[in-house]
């Protein structure tokens, strides 16, 4: 559980730098993330989210972080990151988490999907690959 919490840390820590276009740079175009138009929302709250993605030469650890928001588009809750392999391919992704309760629910929702590095040498520093915004829907699962 350590692992995951230190991945949603550095997801979200990822998702603030993006408000910062000068200290990040997105990579050739031949990546790309993507987001499934519909995600789920469990009984218990558990929503999840997935979709695809493609990258390649990286050097470092690189995640697939997503955040969800509904109504209010300036509060987004994280939904979890995913450890990528960078070799060119596709590869599917899926990111769970629990969030804040009662604040997700079915309906329209904003994802924003990223695909980011964190530098191997020195301060880990991130380098987005790939970020996608799309409109979704969350049904009950």
């Amino acid at each position: 559980m350590l692992f995951r919490q230190a991945v949603g840390t550095a997801a979200g820590a990822a998702l603030l730098l993006l408000l910062a276009p000068s200290a990040v740079a997105l990579s050739a175009s031949s990546e790309e993330v993507t987001v499934n138009p519909t995600g789920t929302v469990a009984a218990d709250g558990t929503v999840t989210l997935s979709g695809t993605y493609r990258c390649t030469g990286a050097s470092g650890p690189v995640f697939v972080s997503s955040s969800v928001s509904q109504g209010d588009p300036r509060v987004n809750q994280g939904i979890g990151g995913t450890t990528a392999l960078c070799d060119g391919a596709d590869h599917a992704w899926s990111n769970s988490a629990k969030p804040t309760p009662g604040s997700l629910k079915a309906g329209a929702a904003h994802v924003q999907a990223t695909l980011m590095e964190l530098s191997a040498t020195g301060l880990p520093l991130p380098t987005f690959h790939a970020v996608r915004d799309q409109d979704i829907t969350l049904v009950q699962s």
